[in-house]
């Protein structure tokens, strides 16, 4: 099946937001919890998680065991929380995460967060933002929560973001990763297609921009880069325009699974696949294969999250294809090749 949504029900954003005093976590009346079931490939554990406009969803477990998801601009907030007590159904929450901006930084566009609990109690999140002297680019920008309360609010932590290729096209999609050794990094996408000639997401017209995949090691603060990044994987010809939202988890073999989007996501092509290597910087290996694509009851699937437990968030087109809704699912991520439970 077929779908194309209009280019301006896809646009992210599309709001000025003004700066919204932190409240405490209250769920929204009109939200209710959803457990709509969704098929892919002989899946069972896909579900409708919120039936709003919700892209890019990540989270993070609290230490009491409940869940805190957290979603690009939308909704009148510039980052969204949702909240679970079981993955399955969640509520959209009445919090701005991100009452304040870092000076490098500006409105509208504030995308695809992630968030991870340190050693020392504080929540870290990643995000991306325009860049206030270049109203073309989006770079990755870093707040800590005031509080050992996930759903924050989130200060920013420097005047300059911490990933900022411009000339290459900026940077989008940060996510974090903790290997087995407790080392950590941040995957980030260089936003190529931002530079591109035209086409499909700007960049299916000769020369097509790079759009690569990139692993930066950072220190415990998960804020402190260590070293130079280094590339995992670039778009080819089967990805279409781009490659984006990097999502990395350790296999219990061992195989480190990056989890990945390809096309534009206003296509029906727009999908998760994975990639796989036996060292954290690579090489990878492409397969080609989406362990998540459109069928009559998914469309556009992608910006997914995973973690190495095999709980995973992503989105979707919903509501007449107007908005993005966010799914919840279960993926093996036992082996080398992981499938939706």
């Amino acid at each position: 099946m077929l779908f194309r949504p209009s280019i301006s029900a896809a646009i992210l954003g599309g709001l000025s937001l003004l700066p919204t005093a932190y409240c405490s976590p209250v769920i929204s009346s009109s939200e209710k919890y959803l457990n709509k079931r969704i098929s892919f490939d002989g899946s069972s554990s896909i579900t409708l998680a919120l039936n709003t406009d919700f892209p890019d969803p990540a989270f993070v477990q609290h230490t009491d065991g409940s869940w805190y998801a957290f979603g690009t601009n939308g909704n009148g907030k510039r980052i969204q929380v949702a909240y679970s007590t079981d993955f399955e159904s969640w509520s959209l929450l009445d919090v701005e995460a991100l009452p304040t901006l870092s000076g490098w930084e500006t409105e509208p566009d504030h995308w695809a967060p992630d968030v991870f609990r340190r050693s020392d109690g504080k929540y870290v999140m990643y995000y991306s933002a325009i860049v206030s002297s270049n109203p073309n680019r989006h770079c990755i920008g870093v707040a800590i929560a005031d509080s050992t309360n996930p759903a924050g609010p989130y200060i920013p932590t420097s005047t300059n973001p911490l990933a900022c290729p411009l000339e290459q096209g900026g940077a989008i999609d940060a996510s974090g990763f903790q290997d087995s050794d407790g080392t950590r990094y941040i995957l980030y996408k260089v936003d190529g297609n931002s530079v591109g000639h035209g086409g499909d997401c700007n960049n299916s017209v000769e020369p097509l921009a790079a759009t690569p995949i990139m692993l930066q090691r950072v220190a415990e603060d998960g804020v402190t880069p260590l070293g130079d990044a280094v590339q995992l994987i670039d778009r080819d010809d089967s990805d279409g325009p781009l490659v984006e939202a990097p999502s990395l988890v350790r296999a219990d073999d061992g195989t480190y699974l990056l989890f990945y989007s390809t096309h534009c996501f206003t296509d029906a092509k727009y999908d998760v696949r994975v990639a796989t290597a036996s060292s954290v910087a690579g090489p990878y290996s492409k397969n080609g294969v989406s362990v998540l694509a459109s069928n009559d009851e998914l469309y556009g699937p992608g910006g997914a999250t995973v973690s190495n437990d095999g709980n995973m968030l992503f989105h979707g087109w919903c509501n007449g294809n107007s908005v993005r809704c966010m799914y919840a699912a279960q993926m093996d991520v036992s082996g080398g090749s992981p499938f939706v439970e």
